[in-house]
């Protein structure tokens, strides 16, 4: 299980911006970084910080998973056919945990994670307690009974930020979530732009 080590809305004011589009996050208030520094005059990014910026952003937005589990996630996708930056987001939006948040049945990635590793998800009838449990075609993901009625899960299904995309097939009268394809980059419904191209450049230094 990857550890989050930082509170996720540092996440957004050191980026700057808000990447999940959560109506609280400070980002709204105060578009400076952390810290007694965070309101010093930014230099210009080198190319190297730029390309270094998306890949923290992506990582981020995705729960901050490790650089290790990050870096395997690009070589699996760069050994794919096609675009290798539109094969990484495809990955990483076949992550379970990252379906069961875009279904909303957890409020945030995190959320998502801990739902998953706690137990509450099943996949095609079975249990699967691991958050980067990769999803194929067709699968179908569901809340378990015992659960459907969790306050944190009700809450999710009623948040007005977001909407779950056309490449999951929802039911949150049953709690499923059917995987019905792959999406591209602009299909996925990031807040704020992602730039998987300039982690292909980062990655290939």
């Amino acid at each position: 299980m990857t550890k989050r080590n930082e509170a996720k809305y540092k996440i957004d004011r050191r980026m700057g911006q808000n990447i999940w589009g959560r109506p609280k996050s400070p980002v709204n208030r105060r578009e400076y970084g952390p810290g007694q520094h965070g309101q010093r005059r930014k230099g210009k990014l080198s190319d190297f910080g730029v390309q270094l910026r998306a890949k923290q952003k992506l990582k981020g937005y995705y729960g901050n998973i490790s650089e290790r589990q990050f870096h395997g996630v690009y070589v699996e996708a760069s050994r794919m056919k096609g675009d290798t930056g539109e094969n990484l987001i495809g990955l990483l939006e076949r992550r379970l945990d990252a379906v069961v948040y875009r279904a909303k049945f957890a409020a945030t990635i995190f959320a998502a994670r801990q739902f998953i590793n706690h137990g509450h998800i099943k996949v095609n009838g079975r249990k699967v307690d691991i958050a980067s449990y990769q999803l194929r075609v067709g699968d179908l993901v569901e809340v378990k009974d015992a659960s459907k009625q969790l306050a944190c899960v009700l809450a999710a299904a009623q948040l007005p930020e977001r909407d779950v995309p056309d490449y999951i097939e929802i039911d949150h009268n049953k709690m499923t979530a059917k995987y019905a394809r792959i999406p591209g980059l602009g299909d996925v419904p990031f807040p704020v732009q992602m730039e998987p191209h300039l982690i292909v450049e980062f990655y290939s230094r």
